[in-house]
């Protein structure tokens, strides 16, 4: 799909976040400025309120958001230098009950459950973002939903 700015961008954020259950990973690719801060940002504000501040968590490594329902950790794994760096994050938690959102989901290596939301964002000639969004058998139904709301 085409995101034309980042009220598009937001607006996907949105559609997955109609579509989360607790326990879910979403695993969020591209390069530098393709979008994937602006889909987090849209997508915690959907679940936790417009007004709620979304920092990166580029120098942290790790944001939570405590909602009512489940807790939304946001990971960026662009300095993590060791994938085995990712279980001192608090990763095993997060899968267990959370939702998980990783940025630079690569640095994770094979801690990254295979199952799965995937959203690649590629920067397009024209300053758009396409996005792709792929899921593992756990989305397989859900994506239908997700990719309706388009």
């Amino acid at each position: 799909d085409t995101l034309p700015d980042e009220d598009a961008t937001r607006r996907l954020a949105q559609d997955i976040a109609a579509a989360i259950l607790p326990g879910d990973v979403i695993a969020m690719n591209g390069d530098l400025g393709a979008g994937k801060s602006v889909l987090a940002r849209g997508f915690v504000r959907a679940l936790a309120g417009a007004d709620v501040e979304v920092p990166s968590p580029t120098f942290t490594l790790v944001q939570t958001y405590e909602l009512p329902e489940v807790t939304i950790y946001h990971f960026d794994l662009y300095r993590l230098e060791d994938p085995e760096d990712i279980w001192e994050l608090g990763v095993e938690e997060a899968f267990d009950d959370g939702i998980s959102l990783f940025e630079w989901p690569g640095n994770g290596g094979s801690a990254i459950p295979a199952d799965r939301l995937t959203v690649r964002l590629t920067i397009e000639a024209d300053e758009a973002r396409r996005a792709e969004v792929t899921g593992g058998p756990s989305w397989t139904a859900r994506l239908t939903d997700v990719a309706a709301n388009d």
